[in-house]
Parts: structure tokens; sequence; C-alpha cells
């Protein structure tokens, strides 16, 4: 979880399409969700730094697609140190050697890498205050903690066996929050599996779960991101749906907003700048919305700036799913189908 004094964002910009709603009013607009209009048209105070970090795998190689490494998640560290997540050299890890979890410094200077031969499909990450490393295993059914040079501490579920809590059944995305407790989203399969986000305590113990398929207050499809904000609430990128649902830590809904567009990654700075990471949309899944990762306030609901990716309006899936904020206000965008790792910098 970043602890971000980000750079100077207008605190009196106007508000883009924000949605402050009660109960039925949130249902209402469930009904038709193109009443919100798309947030493209936003300035871009960030300049795109690419390639960017020593990986272990060698330098970037823009002709050579099939020896890229595939990123998923980034994070920063209370030591200062940059943490991210990839899928290896196959959008997959199984069955390949390279170590999904890298270890950087601010520098991009590589310090440490792990986890080799422990995931099949890297996807949620979180680094928690304590400087623990938290990866989800979407195929294998499993969230893994790490020290903060690799001694692995902890797993919750059992590795290729999905179902009920305790154990996980996809999980996706996952957030700690400062006392230690867990809450990790589930579902990457559309209404043919669970969508829920379930609550563990600090020794992996199962507290509760909330939520099932559906497109309703409280409902899922395909909840693929999570992060919890200063006022400890927990942010859900309900993906499918093409919103966040903004929930207190006992599961009880409190705002649903879409003017985020459709969130596959969301990071929240200490100072609730939200960042976040949008994918898939401008096709068929959220015509009209550009790709790339929205920044905003988690206290308010404003839209301020986009970070347009490379292929905003391409009909194919690209931009960062994952994305992550540093102290001095650099964001980092996880890039999946095209195979990157890109810093986008203050200007």
């Amino acid at each position: 979880m970043a602890r971000s004094s980000v750079i100077g964002l207008c605190v009196g910009a106007a508000l883009v399409g924000v949605l402050v709603l009660d109960a039925g009013q949130a249902s209402a607009q469930l009904q038709d969700q193109t009443q919100v209009r798309p947030t493209n048209d936003l300035p871009n105070p960030y300049d795109r730094v690419h390639p960017w970090g020593e990986l272990p795998t060698g330098p970037y190689d823009p002709g050579a697609y099939d020896a890229r490494t595939s990123f998923i998640g980034a994070d920063e560290g209370p030591d200062g140190n940059l943490y991210f997540l990839s899928r290896c050299m196959q959008n997959s890890c199984t069955g390949r050697s390279e170590p999904p979890v890298l270890k950087m410094d601010p520098s991009g200077r590589l310090l440490n890498s792990w986890g080799s031969g422990m995931m099949d499909f890297p996807h949620g990450f979180d680094v928690d205050h304590e400087g623990n490393v938290w990866a989800a295993d979407q195929r294998g059914h499993q969230v893994l903690k790490w020290d903060p040079d690799g001694e692995l501490l902890m797993t919750i579920g059992r590795k290729g066996t999905p179902g009920d809590p305790p154990l996980l059944s996809e999980p996706t995305g996952v957030a700690v929050a400062p006392n230690g407790d867990v809450f990790i989203t589930e579902g990457h399969s559309f209404a043919q599996g669970v969508n829920r986000v379930s609550k563990y305590a600090r020794d992996g113990s199962f507290i509760k779960s909330w939520g099932q398929t559906g497109s309703g207050i409280g409902e899922f499809n395909v909840p693929h991101t999570v992060a919890i904000d200063s006022q400890g609430r927990v942010f859900i990128g309900d993906r499918a749906n093409n919103r966040i649902q903004i929930f207190d830590q006992e599961g009880n809904f409190l705002d649903v907003w879409y003017q985020f567009g459709r969130p596959s990654g969301i990071a929240i700075g200490a100072d609730d700048r939200i960042y976040v990471a949008d994918s898939e949309s401008f096709g068929t899944d959220n015509p009209g919305w550009k790709k790339g990762i929205r920044v905003g306030s988690a206290r308010d609901g404003s839209v301020q700036y986009l970070i347009e990716d490379l292929e905003s309006t391409a009909v194919e899936h690209s931009g960062a799913e994952g994305v992550g904020v540093d102290s001095q206000g650099n964001v980092y965008g996880a890039v999946v189908r095209r195979r990157m790792l890109e810093k986008h910098v203050p200007n």
C-alpha cells in the first residue's frame, strides 16, 4: 500500500461525472450505466518512462514479444523500495522458471526476486504496512504472504483446490488493513464462478464473506481488485459491471462510482489520491471510454487526470491492469497484453 505525498492535484478541480447516491438512487442507476459520461478529455501531467527497471529476464526487447515479461502488480513498501508482480514470460507462470515477484530500489535496480514455481497465474498484489508482500494466484486458488526478503510466511487457501471459505476460488485481488485484516476479491469467470469478497484475520483465519453474482448493490461480476483508503473504506473494482463499489470493513454498502471506467486495478495513496487502471474499455465491454489510468480523489470521487494508454482506443484489451504509486508521486503501470512495466513521472 503506497504511502504517497503525491504531486499537487488541484483540490478545486471540477468534479467529472461524480455520483453520490443513496441505495434507491444507486439501484436505479444500475439499470443504465450509460448515463455516466466518459471521463476521457482530461489533462495528463505525467511523462511516460519506458523501458524502465532492471528485469531478471534481461532488457526489454520491443521486437521479441515472447521474450518479454508480463506484469500485473506494482506497489511501494515502507522501506522505500518498489515491488512488482509479473506473470513470467508467457502471461502465465505455470511451468516457468522466472520469479514472479521483483524487488527494486527507486532507481529501478533489481535487488531481489522470488516465487519461482510457487504460482500459476499471478493476479492481485499488495505490500502491507509492515512491509510484507502479498500476491493472489488466481488459477492456484491461493494468496501468498512473504517477508520483504522473500521468505514465505503464510498461505491462504489450498493450491489447486477452489472452494468456499476458508478455501479460496479464483482470488483476483488482495489488500491488507493497518490492523492486519486481509480482504480478498474472488471470481474471474463471470456468472460461471463465485463473485465475492472474503475477509481473513492477520493469522489467516476466515472471518466473513459478502457478495454474490449480479449487478445489484453488493453484487459483483468479476471483482478484480481491492484497495483501502485512509478511512478504512474498502474499494472493490467490480470490473464486468464497469464500476467501483465502496463498503465498510463489515461489508456494508456505502457508495457506487462509475466515473473511473472499467476498473482492473486500484491504488490509493496515503493522501487519498486514487489511481484506477482501466485496461478493457473502448471496445464492446465499455464503449466510448478510453483505456488508461484515471487519477482523482477517493474522498469525493472527482476524476482529474487521465494517463491515456498507448492503445487507448484499440478494441483489444491492452492498458495497464495493475497500478501503483510511490512516495514521490510516480505512477507505475503493470501491463499484461503488451508485456510492459511503465513508469509515469510528474512533469
